[in-house]
């Protein structure tokens, strides 16, 4: 067993023992990481354990996985990425800036449905043979959208269109240069004389961040 998975292991049952909540209280799951690491790397250097290595990297790969999304938490937290999503879990996609990159991550069945699972803990939606797909929010806004067999041939097929909120007004899209003064002042006079507004676009354009 390597140094982060023992930490790690330490850190859960400190969490099952105090009762904590992750998701409720991320700032004292830092701290409890932060010290469980502190602790670790002063005991590896009197005893026969595994190195942990850089401390602030463990550190963050033990929180990632105990109050996050594991080996897709960095993924999730990188601005540039608009999407993740994979159709076997050893070949992970990201979607940046409309171009596709398969990534480093390797997933397992197992770790899949642990992912699946956790990440659908705070929807209160299920998953199993008999709901075979699910849509469903993550705190963040970001969707989720999961398919399993026998609708899909073999593997859990999992996408996430990330939140990405750039703009949040017709003031904001004129000065990025998405839109100009007067198409602005246009739909803004639509909106305000209450008429039909169709948003369109092809995949991943934010359509539906438009509609929102």
């Amino acid at each position: 067993m390597d140094a982060v998975t023992i930490v790690e292991d330490e850190v859960r049952e400190t969490i099952r023992v105090r009762g904590i909540d992750p998701a409720e209280d991320p700032t004292g799951i830092r701290r409890l990481v932060d010290e469980a690491v502190a602790d670790y790397d002063k005991r590896s250097l009197i005893a026969s354990l595994p190195l942990l290595g850089k401390p602030s990297e463990a550190a963050t790969r033990i929180f990632h996985s105990v109050a996050g999304f594991g080996e897709l938490q960095p993924l999730l937290e990188d601005p540039g990425i608009e999407e993740v999503w994979w159709n076997r879990p050893d070949q992970v996609f990201v979607s940046r800036s409309g171009r596709t990159e398969l990534t480093s991550v390797s997933l397992t069945e197992t770790r899949v449905r642990d992912l699946v699972e956790r990440m659908l803990k705070s929807s209160g939606r299920r998953l199993d043979y008999s709901t075979p797909f699910v849509d469903a929010a993550l705190p963040d806004g970001s969707r989720l959208h999961v398919v399993i067999p026998d609708i899909t041939r073999r593997h859990w097929a999992v996408n996430i269109r990330k939140f990405i909120a750039r703009a949040n007004s017709l003031d904001d899209l004129v000065r990025m240069g998405s839109l100009t003064l007067e198409a602005a002042d246009f739909l803004s006079g639509c909106v305000a004389s209450g008429l039909n507004v169709l948003v369109s676009g092809a995949t991943g354009a934010g359509n539906t961040t438009c509609r929102v």
